[in-house]
């Protein structure tokens, strides 16, 4: 296949249906940019990227037979993807309580300087400011993580959520708001955790 040509996606499910396996390898080469950012973008904690863009791929080839062709297949393993990240987060041990003694020295100083200032923050605050978040979102459920990753820190539209995931558009507002709403609780906690 030369560069210039379009991938024939169609042409490639029929052979790895067929069990042609170098279908199946470029099938895989062709969807993998779209699987490993979905998977970089969802990853649990102590799980490897590739791993888990390895189970995608099993996931997909084993349920081939259920796709029907109602939405694109790229959009149909985009939602295997988002659904194998979610299903790794639930799985993992949550920590009960967070705590402002677990931040690092320079994350309490950004946001101690973030939350007396809005006005401006240093670019070195940015990198102690972006793994604070990282850890606000750890503290949420897998679903209202992800709505907030898309929505606010990817920012994908309502529509485009609801392709990944196949949430309505009343359920991905509901859950960003009550996520909005549960990340402040965390961060207002922290604040009188650091006061007291």
């Amino acid at each position: 296949m030369s560069d210039d040509q379009p991938f024939d996606l169609v042409g490639r499910l029929d052979r790895v249906r067929g069990g042609d396996q170098i279908a199946a390898r470029e099938l895989v080469e062709h969807l993998y940019p779209t699987v490993i950012r979905i998977v970089r973008s969802h990853l649990p904690r102590r799980v490897a990227e590739e791993d888990l863009a390895q189970e995608v791929f099993m996931k997909m080839f084993t349920r081939l037979g259920q796709y029907q062709g109602a939405v694109p297949f790229p959009h149909w393993v985009s939602r295997i993807a988002v659904t194998t990240c979610i299903d790794h987060l639930r799985a993992q041990k949550r920590r009960p309580e967070f705590r402002w003694a677990d931040l690092a020295e320079d994350q309490a100083e950004a946001i101690d300087r973030v939350t007396s200032d809005e006005s401006a923050v240093a670019p070195n605050d940015a990198m102690a400011a972006r793994e604070l978040v990282a850890r606000l979102l750890d503290e949420l459920k897998p679903d209202d993580r992800l709505v907030i990753q898309l929505l606010d820190l990817e920012g994908k539209t309502i529509a485009e959520i609801g392709a990944i995931t196949g949430w309505s558009h009343t359920l991905i507002k509901v859950r960003a708001f009550r996520a909005r709403r549960k990340l402040q609780k965390h961060f207002a906690e922290l604040k009188e955790k650091e006061g007291s």
